[in-house]
């Protein structure tokens, strides 16, 4: 079983041709980081604009890479959201007409189970080793923090989320007080390094009595402390800032893997590309913890042809009648 899957949900124009949901035959992105840098996050007319030009072309290259023709592909798949609505249109528009054009079953795939779905992939000729149920998984992402319980292919039951910022959205903030570069995640990470065992310590939101998550109460910590003075140390201020999120999202995994006896935890998104949080993750959890590879981490097409593979091994199949949620949920 192959699946052709495009990712538009916000500045990553993505396609791939994935294998019976965990073979990657290949996986082209086409990055707009430059593009939104000098807006210091993602401006949505922008990216929208930026899709249509980029995403034929990669489709091309994902078809061409894995090797695979028109009549070798057995359906697509496509992100429906949750998303920016531009961005999404351009993905779910042109997949409708390739459906079409080739009559093939068209899969709408929920981009947060699809981050999940990341850790199901690999290369031609690597070892399949699943993700073992019941499972739990804590998505962060630019967007989305949520931990979501998985006891099944395809059932969810949301444990926690945040009640204001999501992970990467406060990283993205917390670089543009530190006067750092977009985006956030990578430039917290790069000064956090540079510290020297120098470090602001930050106030964590305990949220107490909860699974849920807070990160705004800490931007404003950020705000303040670098407000007291006139030289802040950006270094010890960022990694602080890093060991604060770390530590919530690792205490608050921990507290739900424990309750819930899962077998494995998956922590997948943007923010699992942290190299702090792996290494605080792989300590609390050890054996049980499992992260997608870097270049999965990050929006791609590759996690939502995984999805679309047992989507359409189930028979769930959307057809042309297929449209975007740009307010996608995933669980109750």
């Amino acid at each position: 079983m192959k699946v052709l899957a495009i990712e538009t949900s916000c500045d990553e124009t993505g396609a791939a041709v994935v294998a019976d949901g965990t073979t990657v035959l290949s996986n082209v992105v086409a990055s707009q980081i430059e593009l939104h840098r000098r807006y210091g996050g993602v401006m949505p007319e922008a990216a929208s604009r930026q899709h249509v030009l980029a995403i034929l072309p990669v489709i091309t290259e994902a078809l061409e890479r894995a090797g695979t023709g028109w009549e070798d592909v057995d359906a697509i798949a496509v992100t429906r959201g949750p998303g920016l609505s531009g961005a999404l249109l351009v993905g779910v528009n042109v997949a409708k007409g390739l459906a079409w054009s080739r009559s093939l079953p068209l899969l709408g795939v929920n981009h947060i189970e699809a981050h999940l779905y990341a850790s199901w992939l690999r290369a031609p000729g690597e070892p399949a080793t699943e993700p073992q149920f019941p499972l739990l998984g804590l998505v962060v992402s630019g967007g989305h923090t949520e931990l979501l319980l998985m006891p099944s292919h395809g059932t969810y039951e949301r444990l926690g989320r945040t009640v204001d910022d999501a992970a990467g959205e406060a990283f993205d903030k917390a670089a543009r007080i530190l006067g750092l570069t977009y985006p956030g995640g990578p430039a917290i990470q790069a000064a956090a390094s540079s510290a020297d065992g120098r470090e602001e310590v930050l106030p964590r939101a305990e949220m107490p009595g909860t699974l849920d998550f807070s990160f705004s109460g800490l931007k404003t910590a950020l705000l303040r402390a670098t407000q007291e003075t006139d030289t802040p140390d950006v270094p010890a201020l960022a990694r602080g800032f890093e060991e604060s999120v770390t530590d919530i999202l690792v205490r608050k995994t921990l507290a739900a893997a424990e309750v819930h006896g899962v077998a494995e935890v998956v922590v997948a998104g943007g923010v699992a590309a942290n190299g702090r949080l792996r290494s605080r993750m792989s300590e609390a959890l050890g054996g049980r913890l499992r992260v997608p590879r870097l270049e999965y981490c990050t929006d791609n097409a590759a996690m939502i042809g995984a999805v679309g593979c047992y989507q359409l091994a189930r028979g769930q199949i959307d057809g042309l009648a297929l449209d975007i949620d740009p307010n996608l949920d995933l669980a109750a």
